[in-house]
């Protein structure tokens, strides 16, 4: 039978079913495509595929050729494991498309054992533009994900795999080689590890709850304010509010780092000139952690201000008046209508916010680098957040390793929460607020 005969030359070599089923173009497009694929494995897929799996077995070494001293080059672990990784990901794409090669020569075949007869090439490509037109337009940005998404998260989370680190595993003059789960029970085990770790943690989520609570009920608190029948030039006050928001967010942190200096910053100064001293803002750990969380309540609370506005006027006015005629108190409004409503619309957002704060790395990294220094911490400081620590630890101290053991956790912790509690939320649940 056709379908049977066209799906088994297919399987064999790319575009011989499609010939057999005298689709001659397409035949000829699937065959060289499949030339030029094997023209790129059959070089290289052995060794890539060794190189990831090896990492390599011979560093780059000086050798002495008569009084002069030359590099021999070796093997480079991470380039190995580059290379390999983008094989792999072009070897999975290139299955892809044999398998839908071979179910095209199917149905192909199939319809010609029911009497019809097999697609002209123009007619192929009138039905892709026609039927499949946003699978076309996805296939570009979805290469792009693969390569310059997906790609690198792979390739971190094999990293957490190897004792990529200094000063004993830095290529190419030393190999590095896969250690399993070592570095994860270095970082959960390990003391010098283990202390910094759970204690960076522990504020990295204090800092998240505090910073996402502050600024979500204090945009919240602005924005009744402000939509108060009693309060004139409203639109003068939503001006007034956002231009903290308006202004880069990087100029604004850099001032804050400047006015809170514990030296010459104008608001020690300020301070001092009514008598009440000069206080360790940046300096103090506690005063630090605090000053961070106040900064950025200046810069997150216009962001839900704005938010919040938008759900307040948008609160249908006959909710109100039916509660006033049933004699309810502003609080039992705020509270049954009024909030509702609001958790409703932003409930979504205030799970973003919260995993963004998470991953905050402008304030803390601008305002204070992390520090106060921390001597029982292990290349942080008593301000980091896991991300902050993350980037010291890569670009500053080469623990590339172990940077992204924590990366992998960063990810696992924002990822678990999220899901779980956008799922919980009735914005999930429900299509409509008022049913």
């Amino acid at each position: 039978m056709n379908r049977r005969r066209s799906a088994i030359l297919s399987a064999i070599f790319m575009g011989l079913g499609q010939l057999y089923n005298r689709q001659y173009i397409k035949g000829v497009l699937l065959l060289l495509t499949g030339a030029a694929a094997f023209g790129y494995f059959i070089p290289r897929l052995v060794h890539d595929l060794w190189g990831i799996w090896t990492l390599g077995d011979a560093p780059s070494k000086m050798v002495k050729v008569g009084k002069v001293y030359q590099t021999v080059k070796g093997d480079h672990s991470i380039f190995l494991m580059i290379n390999g990784l983008i094989t792999v990901l072009i070897l999975a794409l290139f299955i892809t498309i044999y398998i839908m090669n071979i179910r095209d020569a199917y149905r192909t075949g199939a319809a010609r054992d029911q009497g019809g007869k097999a697609a002209a090439f123009r007619e192929s490509i009138s039905y892709v533009w026609d039927r499949k037109f946003p699978h076309l337009l996805l296939t570009i940005p979805g290469l792009g994900v693969l390569f310059l998404t997906i790609m690198p998260i792979v390739f971190m989370i094999l990293l957490s795999f190897t004792n990529y680190s200094l000063p004993q595993h830095i290529p190419p003059a030393k190999l590095v080689d896969w250690v399993g789960f070592n570095t994860f029970k270095d970082l959960l085990t390990l003391k010098s590890w283990s202390r910094t770790f759970f204690g960076v943690f522990t504020w990295t989520i204090i800092w998240a709850v505090l910073a996402t609570a502050t600024c979500y009920f204090g945009g919240l608190l602005v924005a009744l304010l402000i939509e108060q029948k009693d309060v004139k030039f409203k639109k003068l006050w939503r001006t007034l509010f956002i231009l903290p928001y308006a202004i880069p967010q990087l100029i604004s942190l850099l001032v804050m780092r400047n006015l809170f200096n514990g030296q010459f910053g104008p608001i020690n100064q300020y301070l001092s000139y009514f008598g009440f001293g000069k206080l360790p803002w940046l300096t103090d750990p506690t005063w630090a952690k605090a000053t961070a969380i106040l900064v950025n309540m200046w810069v997150g609370i216009p962001v839900s201000m704005v938010l919040i506005l938008g759900v307040l006027t948008a609160i249908p006015k006959d909710l109100y008046e039916a509660a006033d005629v049933d004699g309810a108190s502003g609080y039992q409004k705020f509270r049954i209508v009024t909030m509702p409503f609001v958790l409703f619309a932003t409930a979504p957002i205030l799970i973003t916010q919260f995993a963004g704060n998470i991953n905050n790395f402008n304030l803390i990294f601008l305002l204070t680098n992390g520090e106060p220094l921390n001597g029982e911490y292990q290349y942080a400081g008593s301000t980091d957040l896991l991300v902050t620590w993350l980037y010291k630890l890569t670009l500053n101290n080469s623990q590339f390793n172990m940077a992204s053991a924590i990366g992998i956790i960063i990810f696992i912790i924002i990822a678990t929460f999220s899901i779980i509690n956008y799922r919980r939320t009735k914005s999930f649940k429900e299509e409509d607020m008022i049913q």
